[in-house]
Parts: C-alpha cells; sequence; structure tokens
C-alpha cells in the first residue's frame, strides 16, 4: 500500500469519529529515552469495520504496517526540494520517526503509533506541531498521520528534565491563536475532534515527590503517572495541559 494512501486513510478514521490520543514519554536514569502518541480509532471500527475494509480494497485481509518518515521524504523528495530551507529543516525532525499501524475488521481494531528515540527531551521540543508542516507537501493536505490540524493548537511546547523536575510548559502564542480564530479549516477540526480524548503518561527513572496536576493517577511504584483531558482542551486551551513533576531524592 502507498504510505500517503494509508495516511489519507488514517486521516480519515481521525476525523470521523472519537478517538483517544496518549502521549507517552519514557525517560532513562542517562536521559535518554522514548516518545510516541498512540491513536485509537477503534471506535469507527466497531461501527462500520467491514466497510471501512471494503474501501481499503480487501475485507478480509488486516493491515499491519511499519515505515518510517524518512521513506515519505523519499518518495516526496522532488515536492521537498521546492520547499523553503526553514521548512526543509521542520521536516527533518521527523525524520527518525516510525509510524506503525494496525488494522483489523474482525477485531474492531484500528490503532496508530508514531514514535521515536531521544538523547535528551529537548529535542523533542514542538515536534508535534511540525506535523502540521506535511500539509506544504504537493498532495500532502491529509498526510499528517493523527489527523489534519493535529500539534496545531497555537502554542509552543516545552519538555525539560533535569532529573530532580520535570516540566511540560505549553506557551500560547497569541497570533497564532488569533489566525486560527479565523480559520474556518480550524473550528472543522475542533468540532470533528469534540468527543475525542486525550491522555498524557510519563514514566520516569525515579520514583515521584508530587505532581502540580491534582487529577494524575499514579503507577503502583510511583514511577509513572496518567493524566486524561478532553481533546477540547489540548486544542483550545492547551495550557491546561502544563504540569511540573518533582522526585525523590
Amino acid at each position: 500500500m502507498k504510505l500517503y494512501k494509508l495516511l489519507s486513510f488514517s486521516f480519515l478514521i481521525a476525523t470521523l469519529t472519537s478517538c483517544t490520543f496518549t502521549e507517552n514519554i519514557y525517560i532513562n536514569d542517562n536521559g535518554t529515552g522514548k516518545f510516541s502518541v498512540d491513536m485509537d480509532g477503534s471506535a469507527l471500527m466497531e461501527m462500520a469495520g467491514d466497510q471501512i475494509a471494503g474501501q481499503m480494497g480487501d475485507t478480509k485481509k488486516d493491515i499491519d504496517s511499519t515505515f518510517t518518515f524518512k521513506q515519505i521524504f523519499e518518495e516526496k523528495k522532488d515536492s521537498i526540494a521546492k520547499l523553503s530551507p526553514e521548512t526543509q529543516k521542520e521536516l527533518k525532525k521527523l525524520e527518525n520517526f516510525v509510524v506503525s499501524t494496525k488494522m483489523s475488521s474482525e477485531k474492531k481494531q484500528f490503532l496508530m503509533t508514531m514514535g521515536t528515540d531521544f538523547k535528551n527531551v529537548n529535542e523533542l521540543q514542538d515536534i508535534l506541531q511540525t506535523l502540521t508542516t506535511f500539509q506544504r507537501l504537493e498532495g500532502g493536505a491529509n498526510a499528517n498521520p493523527l489527523g489534519n490540524g493535529f500539534g496545531d493548537n497555537g502554542s509552543t511546547l516545552v519538555y525539560t528534565y533535569d532529573g530532580k523536575k520535570f516540566t511540560r510548559k505549553a506557551t500560547i502564542d497569541q497570533q497564532k491563536l488569533a489566525a486560527k480564530a479565523k480559520d474556518s479549516a480550524a473550528d472543522m477540526s475542533k468540532m470533528m475532534f469534540a468527543s475525542s480524548n486525550y491522555i498524557v503518561k510519563y514514566h520516569f527513572p525515579k520514583k515521584i515527590k508530587k505532581v502540580s496536576n491534582p487529577n494524575a493517577l499514579f503507577s503502583d511504584d510511583r514511577k509513572s503517572i496518567t493524566i486524561q483531558y478532553s481533546f477540547t482542551d489540548y486544542m483550545e486551551n492547551p495550557d491546561k495541559l502544563n504540569f511540573d513533576v518533582e522526585f525523590e531524592k
């Protein structure tokens, strides 16, 4: 299956039903780790799995696909060469991301994971917003694997970790926010994602002393937290997802 066809189909899933998005970060003792965003669009497969599978060309065959953005960039290298140096630099941030997709009409399942390794959480600054750069590619209007508009919530997202404290901070860009308020497409994206959820799951090498968000749920060993938000908050009030984590000495 062509990669762009699969990405466009993923976009269709993301915009037609209630989805659950989960942002995962795993940090090791030395500060390295893994980052991923998972999308669960199984609700639509529950309603219309056979019809969707038929649109993909085979109602009986499951999809289990893995590819990297580097492969997509190779396919679209001519289009990328026409972009500005700044835009090309933005796209390069995604080069090492791996996208895995599993779809089964029989199991009523549609799962997608987009992830990468990192040497330091600083490498992840605004990584989700970079996904919107896909729309500048020729034929790439629906190429964002997590849905058109995902990552474009008018904020700048920064992660920091120094062994003593972890911070997730989104700073709202008022100019971008004003521009989005005039964008009818952005309003449409908000409506389509209105019933979706956004969950953060962060895993640390040390026990957590406290978290500034009172809704955080701790794992049994107190090294992981889970916080659930509405996707509306992620899109309209990204600073609501800000919090600090302090660790035991």
